[in-house]
């Protein structure tokens, strides 16, 4: 454990993750800019985070929503000007707040200068740079896509007779890692970005770029499953080292891979220190724990176990113990809102479980990110009809079920509690129109409960609110660097309602008691000797022991506790 002690800025930092649409507009359009996130800083500052991890603010035509660039070195129309990123970087630096940006370097926009001119001829000097397969060798073999209508990763173009792979929509191509001017292209830029002064990258799907150019039929091994394949391409930790010795290295940065398909066993290919790839990655495990087998956004038909939750955090602690580094989260703007997921936002339970999730993420070892919105205890909007929907996922697989003749009601029913659209409603500020958030038509529906003390400006004023319990929290894990670097002991391993564990630095040692109970819920501790316990925090103080001497615990529903031991 003590070998994990090496301190750094992005291991002891908390991310705060802004989806910049839906944060906060400044000139009616209902769309959120760089000005609203400039005119919000303070607030941010104010909750203890360090970091901000802002979404795709690149250009875009926005077939998904800013993650089809048509170029890498300019601003969104929507979002503002260079002039207004400058600015931006600047008053964060100027508050102590590092910038982490989006980089989308799978796939580039079908609109970008280089698809355009690749798509242009088959000689074309950019023909290379993204994947193509002539129609004279036949069909190419199936790569299934997420968002095609048809789930089909070859998109046929009649200008040059060929097909272009795009492993997401058909406006999103898959860029050419395999050609060397690419990945030339791909660091010149992201060094323009850091010499710009930013902090970091956030890789979007990175496991995913390298491809066996024979494009052979799906190995026996991955048993259908072609998200697997795609993370484990043959050159992939030969492109990374070579990112990281490109361009990484040069500067004191972070990066944090979306590392879907990746497992505990292959985690350390892309963190060990060693390797000098990446600080750290985001893992799909417990993304995929609601959902039904082999079904994609499908919810399952059963509950999910708090004993299946426990498991994937202690199995991906267990695989950063020694060496590299995790990353703690509970939603972002792929995946609906935590508190709803895996919390409770009955009017019964809302507060103390979406506390009790915060709890649980800055209790935690690895770097903790919050989505927008998480620190007030947002909730899924749980829309009724498909006009209401703007994601490409729900909209493309809507279409998808319609023409198959499919039961859509039950479809639509599912959205309610998987579609991204949850995770992206609007900002709550304040019981004004639109919840503060612009003067115009918002871009996707505001949910109402921002009315009922869902909003910031009402949490302020409140001293037991959602919003500043969290602050309490950040604060009390910024004191405490046994909640960093401490090793974690699970503790009550087959308990379905509690989730509880130690983290231990040296002499230090802390008690975390988490209920996932609707119900009161009495636990014996004995196992863990101490002489006292003093609590440190709890989010619901009237009921919880100031010191303790017997291992006897009694939580409420939802409630969380953490104790110092002595």
């Amino acid at each position: 454990m003590e070998k994990n002690l090496a301190r750094s800025w992005w291991k002891e930092g908390i991310v705060y993750q802004i989806y910049p649409r839906s944060f906060q507009d400044t000139n009616g359009d209902g769309v959120g800019d760089i000005g609203g996130i400039i005119q919000r800083l303070d607030y941010i500052k104010s909750l203890g985070v360090d970091i901000i991890w802002l979404n795709p603010i690149y250009k875009s035509p926005n077939d998904d929503n800013g993650y089809d660039i048509s170029d890498y070195r300019n601003i969104m129309e929507e979002f503002g000007t260079m002039e207004d990123f400058d600015l931006l970087l600047s008053e964060m630096k100027n508050r102590g707040l590092k910038m982490v940006m989006d980089l989308v370097v799978n796939h580039s926009s079908d609109e970008h200068e280089w698809f355009e001119a690749s798509k242009a001829s088959r000689d074309n000097p950019y023909r290379d740079y993204y994947h193509w397969w002539p129609a004279e060798k036949g069909t190419p073999p199936k790569r299934w896509s997420f968002f095609d209508v048809e789930s089909n990763a070859w998109k046929y173009d009649e200008t040059t007779d060929a097909y272009y792979l795009h492993y997401f929509s058909v406006k999103q191509p898959d860029l050419k890692w395999e050609n060397p001017k690419v990945r030339r292209e791909i660091y010149d830029m992201m060094d323009y970005w850091f010499q710009k002064g930013i902090d970091g990258f956030r890789m979007d799907v990175i496991p995913f770029i390298s491809k066996d150019t024979t494009f052979p039929e799906l190995p026996e091994q991955y048993n259908g499953e072609f998200i697997p394949y795609y993370a484990s391409g043959p050159k992939l930790h030969e492109y990374l080292r070579e990112m990281n010795q490109e361009v990484l290295s040069k500067y004191d940065i972070m990066t944090v891979g979306e590392a879907i398909g990746v497992s505990t066993e292959q985690a350390l290919d892309f963190v060990d220190e060693e390797r000098k790839e990446l600080n750290m990655f985001f893992h799909f495990d417990l993304l995929s724990l609601d959902r039904a087998s082999g079904g994609g956004f499908w919810m399952r038909e059963d509950q999910w176990k708090l004993t299946e939750f426990k498991e994937i955090h202690s199995r991906w602690d267990a695989a950063f113990a020694e060496k590299g580094w995790g990353s703690m989260f509970l939603n972002n703007h792929d995946f609906p809102r935590s508190v709803s997921r895996w919390g409770n936002d009955s009017q019964a339970h809302w507060y103390n479980s979406a506390t009790m999730l915060q709890t649980f993420l800055l209790t935690m070892r690895g770097t903790p990110y919050f989505y927008y919105g998480e620190e007030i205890g947002m909730t899924n909007i749980r829309m009724d009809r498909i006009e209401d929907y703007r994601d490409i996922n729900t909209l493309n697989r809507y279409e998808t079920l319609s023409k198959n003749g499919a039961d859509l009601a039950v479809f639509m029913e599912n959205e309610k509690d998987a579609s991204r659209d949850n995770a992206r409603t609007p900002m709550q500020w304040d019981t004004t129109e639109n919840a503060g958030f612009t003067s115009g038509k918002p871009w996707l529906k505001v949910n109402e409960n921002y009315q009922e003390g869902i909003n910031v400006e009402v949490q302020l004023s409140d001293k037991t609110s959602v919003l500043n319990y969290f602050r309490s929290m950040v604060q009390l894990r910024k004191n405490k660097l046994t909640l960093v670097y401490g090793a974690y002991t699970l503790l009550l391993k087959d308990s379905e309602d509690i989730y509880a564990y130690t983290r231990t630095l040296g002499d230090d040692r802390c008690l975390v008691l988490l209920s996932f109970a609707t119900r009161t819920v009495s636990v014996n501790l004995e196992e863990v000797h101490f002489d006292k316990a003093k609590l440190l925090i709890s989010n619901d103080e009237d009921h919880a022991d100031r010191i303790k001497s017997d291992a006897h615990f009694t939580l409420k529903p939802y409630q969380a506790m953490v104790y110092e031991l002595f």
